[in-house]
């Protein structure tokens, strides 16, 4: 993202692909209790789902969780969190700038905004399917709740993978993956194209060198409009995977009963923490992942020397 000085040998696709995953594992770890209060406030209003307690707002959906329920809710899912990471996030991020370059091949001009586009939509695409079972597991886990005598419909990682697999269908483990792909889609090219653009225009127009200061700020502004762009469709991803066997025939039908019934704010349902996830999210993940790859480089290049 943004071509290196030419000072920089620039990092070969495996560091890209490593970086990745290691430095989006890194965000999902840290910001995992915001992604757990998202989902609640989400599926809040929903029939099945409709309890006396109340979430209200970023730190009471938290402080509500942690009190009713125990710390480690805050985390449920996180394992399926990890392998989500490890699986989506190394590819369509790692992947991005090498599908970027084959859509700019034969051109000495820089990267237009359709192939930006471009690598967005096929890196997102790509690693939803590869990565659906993950964002499955994870937001059913994250979503049941063990209060008012309610059994949970699992005790860990594993054994949602082998329940759903086994008394829904194993398909069902790739359940909600057109709104999934709708969404990530969107995450992906809004966040990479808008990060990319961000740190380029700050470090061509030299305001900003290609540092933190400067990757943060691009990860910021990035956050922001991705999470303004993708809360309808994630909205709807996390009602429709939540959901009981027959509830919604289709995903249509899930967006239009959600509709009806809760009016169109509906769609934007825990926007606030969303944005605070995303926004942290991308500034850990865009930092770490900035200077891994450099790391990675350095340690690579002394070892070239030394040998």
């Amino acid at each position: 993202m943004v071509s290196p000085t030419t000072s920089e040998v620039p990092p070969t696709m495996g560091v890209k692909i490593f970086s990745a995953g290691l430095a989006a594992c890194l965000a999902d770890i840290i910001t995992f209790p915001l992604d757990t209060a998202k989902v609640r406030l989400q599926i809040q209003g929903e029939g099945q789902n409709s309890s006396t307690i109340r979430y209200k707002g970023v730190l009471g959906t938290i402080t509500t969780l942690a009190k009713t329920e125990g710390l480690p809710k805050l985390y449920s899912g996180l394992p399926a969190g990890i392998q989500r990471q490890i699986s989506f996030a190394s590819l369509r991020i790692g992947l991005y700038d090498t599908v970027q370059e084959y859509f700019s091949s034969g051109r000495e001009t820089p990267p237009t905004l359709i192939n930006r586009i471009s690598a967005g939509l096929m890196t997102g695409g790509v690693a939803v399917f590869i990565g659906q079972p993950t964002e499955v597991v994870k937001v059913r886990l994250q979503a049941q709740s063990h209060l008012h005598g309610i059994k949970p419909r699992y005790t860990g990682t594993y054994n949602a993978y082998r329940i759903i697999a086994t008394t829904e269908s194993f398909s069902t483990l790739w359940k909600g993956t057109s709104p999934n792909l709708i969404r990530n889609i969107i995450i992906n090219c809004t966040e990479l194209v808008t990060y990319d653009l961000m740190k380029g225009a700050l470090v061509n127009n030299q305001i900003l060198a290609d540092d933190v200061p400067c990757h943060l700020l691009s990860a910021l502004v990035a956050g922001f409009c991705t999470t303004l762009l993708a809360s309808p469709a994630d909205v709807v991803k996390t009602r429709f995977i939540n959901s009981l066997p027959g509830q919604y025939p289709s995903v249509p039908s899930c967006a239009m009963t959600m509709f009806t019934n809760e009016g169109p704010t509906a769609f934007f349902k825990g926007f606030v923490p969303s944005f605070l996830r995303l926004a942290s999210w991308n500034v850990i993940m865009f930092v770490c992942f900035e200077q891994l790859k450099k790391e990675l480089m350095k340690s690579r290049q002394t070892v070239d020397c030394s040998t």
